[in-house]
């Protein structure tokens, strides 16, 4: 049975003036019977904390966090400034661009990871400008969806910029090796 004692705390209980004011814990037997524990809990461990000193390793992760931020806010400054038609075009190459890099990991060519996550939040933001603007104009969710349904069922299936311009490059590959 574990006892909890407090004894008056009006003022700083771990003051060193005071040490019959400290907060105690003691761990007493019921009277009359013995304590026995069939259990496994052995205790607890608490690690010790060390305080490490700043240096200029550890805040550099900090100068570039703040660059990172920046760069998000310049990025949606950019993204307000594009009209919604505008915005709606840079999905659909987005989207088309995101496509061509799952067909890239499942053919296993080179490609960076980390275009991913990068591709699905720029989406994402543009996204999240167009629906605030639909706000602004008190279009409802209802609407918004239908909407959204019929911007996508207007959409005109066209390969994605990288496509593109890898079909130019083997094009002039092409005439280059034709020519000479």
């Amino acid at each position: 049975m574990f006892v909890i004692h407090y004894i008056h705390q009006s003022e700083d209980p771990l003051s060193p003036e005071h040490p019959e004011r400290m907060m105690s814990l003691s761990i007493a037997p019921p009277s009359g019977t013995t304590f026995t524990s069939k259990s496994s809990f052995l205790g607890i461990r608490i690690p010790k904390i060390t305080v490490a000193r700043a240096s200029s390793a550890s805040t550099q992760p900090f100068k570039s966090l703040v660059v990172k931020m920046g760069k998000r806010e310049e990025e949606l400054k950019e993204i307000r400034t594009k009209t919604t038609e505008e915005l709606q075009e840079e999905i659909v190459d987005l989207k088309g661009e995101l496509f061509m890099l799952r067909l890239q990991r499942s053919a296993r060519n080179e490609f960076k990871s980390s275009e991913f996550l990068r591709m699905r939040k720029r989406i994402a933001r543009m996204l999240t400008v167009k629906r605030e603007r639909e706000l602004e104009e008190g279009i409802n969710k209802r609407i918004s969806r239908k909407l959204d349904r019929k911007w996508k069922k207007s959409i005109v299936p066209r390969p994605p910029p990288s496509l593109i311009k890898l079909r130019e490059e083997e094009a002039a590959e092409e005439a280059k090796e034709s020519a000479s």
